[in-house]
């Protein structure tokens, strides 16, 4: 199948599947005699595990370790487990850090009184020195 239909079949736009390929993350397609990409059903199985895998927020990094592994078939399951266990960790960290800038921009918007003067803390807070 040519690109589009690999995109339409894996539900990954075919943008993206050129960028993981250029990025080395899935193997280059096989090319026709006039250069236009072929996929196989296959592919199509690798471009719904990025998809996935991207949706679950890994990273390109991860990504790689996760398919070398979903293609080792004698592979420890223990391996996939602690990199998922890795990344809740990672997850864990990052919705921490949302939280607090969540809860410093609510402090804030509550006390900016959003009418004609000037004063303003939100701007007075982004221009500080203060970390």
């Amino acid at each position: 199948m040519n690109i589009g239909e690999a995109a339409k079949a894996s539900g990954m736009p075919a943008k993206m599947i050129r960028h993981y390929e250029e990025a080395g993350l899935i193997k280059p397609a096989a090319r026709t005699e006039s250069n236009y990409r072929v996929y196989s059903s296959t592919d199509v199985e690798v471009f719904r595990f990025v998809k996935q895998a991207r949706r679950l927020g890994f990273s390109t990094n991860q990504i790689a370790a996760l398919l070398a592994l979903w293609h080792d078939r004698n592979r420890p399951s223990s391996e996939v487990k602690r990199l998922a266990k890795e990344h809740i960790a990672e997850l864990n960290h990052r919705i921490r850090e949302l939280t607090e800038m969540k809860e410093t921009l609510e402090h804030l918007a509550k006390h900016c009184n959003g009418d004609s003067r000037p004063e303003c803390p939100i701007l007075d807070a982004l221009a500080s020195t203060r970390h």
